[in-house]
């Protein structure tokens, strides 16, 4: 194999190379416009949901603290 084939060898790999890197860029663009865009308000729903079950979780302890507060006071 001459020097000439070498390089013309190499020179088709770095442009299989480079066609696989933009390759990839693409996708990882799709899949941060899919992340950005289907993900990340589905997450943003999922936290705030959870959120308001916290604070009516809160609210509920609050209510059943007051009534055992008063089952104990009429037991004694």
């Amino acid at each position: 194999m001459t020097d000439r084939e070498l390089l013309e060898l190499i020179a088709a790999q770095v442009g299989k190379l480079t066609t696989d890197v933009d390759f990839l860029k693409a996708e990882s663009r799709k899949t941060n416009m899919a992340i950005e865009h289907d993900v990340q308000p589905k997450l943003v729903a999922l936290y705030d949901g959870q959120k308001q079950l916290d604070e009516k979780l809160e609210r509920i302890e609050e209510k059943v603290s007051k009534h055992e507060e008063l089952i104990l006071k009429r037991v004694k």
